[in-house]
């Protein structure tokens, strides 16, 4: 077997996400990081309750988190665009 016909082992890697979550009246906030370990992409969002509403911080919760989350998400895409972007000479070439 030559090295291109070689069966690769796995590779396994363990990403950490954090979420602050933290209330001030009828606003929530989050603070969130993501951990590659090779990379720490972090992200703020936040939630208000309608006044007319009822107070269920659960909810806040998690409208705050889905939005740091799904600003994560982008900012992550555009991290793999850029490496992508900048290994392209060494993927063709």
């Amino acid at each position: 077997m030559n090295e291109s016909t070689a069966p690769q082992q796995p590779r396994t890697k363990q990403w950490t996400l954090r979420l602050d979550l933290f209330e001030e009246g009828d606003t929530t906030k989050v603070h969130a990081v993501l951990d590659t370990g090779d990379n720490r992409l972090e992200s703020r969002a936040e939630s208000r309750r309608n006044p007319h509403d009822p107070q269920v911080p659960e909810i806040g919760d998690e409208y705050a988190a889905g939005r740091a989350l799904v600003d994560l998400g982008h900012r992550l895409i555009g991290s793999g665009t850029a490496d992508a972007a900048a290994n392209e000479p060494a993927l063709h070439g």
